[in-house]
């Protein structure tokens, strides 16, 4: 039997036209390839964005102007900070995810968006999808705090007077669905006793009620209660992270007080639209990590109130994840309404 091998025939005009359009796609590959990398290696050759979900002025936005001016210095391009208030934070959400992944529209995540995501009916983004995360920046204990010659000395006073006169001690937050009020309404469950949240419109509202005696604790910030923390006219009882805060070393956490397994703690990030170059964020993330531990940044940060420091992007992630969880059950045994 006789097998007839079939050669092309590399003069043929087709066989020509396809080695063309074939060198020409390995081509075109090879300067796509080549001028990503240069891109990515000179970043940022070019202005910044930071999308702030809030207002000039707040902790939050002072946190991300002290990180901007310090990646200015470091990466050589100027890095400024957009805010975009707005509830939930979803108008600077919407425009970060839309923003195009190339690094020069980065956005502040982190708590209040797992908050919202375990809030909301449903969203215009999904922070979990639609953005990949570069480092966590600062974290905010929230304090228990109470009037200056109030019987409550401690975090075993505020039980034991709760579970003695259930339903009676009112703890003093700002609106329904807030860091502080879930964090009043996680350590209700947690402790184990009943207690009345009371909601006021802002932290001065909330204060003011603490000083007349309307409330018996306030869950608040450090930076909205300094004022009356340095006046001796509130005292703080303690603090709701795992460990005690830099600023107040003096002060006892929750979980020391006898509540165990209560952490809560505030907390925001850094993070781009998905489809950023990993090595962007690569630079990125060691330019933030770098910037964070700078004495001068310790130091500006403490005296706000603030723990600023970074992550690998992977935590940031986890964070989420696991914050969603806990808030959205926080939220449906405390029976808050989800908003539309």
């Amino acid at each position: 039997m006789t097998h007839h091998i079939i050669m092309a025939d590399q003069n043929r005009p087709t066989y020509r036209l396809r080695r063309a359009a074939c060198a020409a796609l390995f081509g075109a590959l090879l300067w796509a390839t080549a001028a990503t990398a240069v891109a990515q290696s000179d970043y940022p050759n070019r202005i910044v964005h930071l999308i702030v979900p809030y207002g000039a002025g707040g902790i939050a936005d002072v946190g991300m102007r002290i990180l901007t001016d310090k990646l200015t210095a470091k990466l050589g391009k100027q890095f400024i900070v957009e805010n975009r208030p707005g509830a939930g934070g979803i108008v600077a959400a919407k425009a970060g995810a839309a923003a195009a992944p190339d690094g020069y529209t980065l956005s502040m995540t982190g708590n209040n968006y797992s908050i919202a995501a375990a809030l909301f009916k449903s969203l215009p983004y999904n922070i979990l999808k639609d953005f990949e995360s570069v480092s966590t920046v600062a974290f905010f204990d929230v304090l228990i705090v109470t009037r200056d010659g109030s019987p409550l000395k401690s975090v075993q006073d505020i039980v034991k007077t709760a579970k003695a006169n259930p339903g009676k001690l009112n703890i003093g937050t700002i609106n329904p669905g807030s860091t502080q009020n879930l964090a009043a309404e996680l350590f209700k469950s947690t402790a184990g006793i009943q207690a009345t949240v009371v909601p006021f419109r802002t932290s001065p509202d909330m204060a003011t009620a603490v000083l007349r005696g309307d409330i018996d604790i306030a869950f608040e910030f450090y930076a909205a209660a300094q004022g009356l923390i340095r006046d001796n006219k509130v005292v703080v009882l303690a603090s709701t992270g795992p460990e005690r805060t830099p600023y107040l070393p003096q002060v006892p956490t929750v979980i020391e007080g006898g509540v165990k397994g209560f952490d809560v703690s505030s907390w925001n990030s850094i993070s781009v639209p998905t489809g950023t170059p990993a090595a962007v964020i690569q630079i990125l993330n060691k330019a933030i990590n770098e910037a964070l531990v700078l004495p001068d940044v310790q130091e500006k940060s403490q005296r706000l109130g603030m723990q600023m420091r970074g992550s690998a992007p992977g935590a940031v992630t986890d964070r989420l994840k696991s914050d969603i969880v806990k808030w959205g059950a926080v939220i449906e045994k405390a029976g808050i309404p989800k908003r539309d």
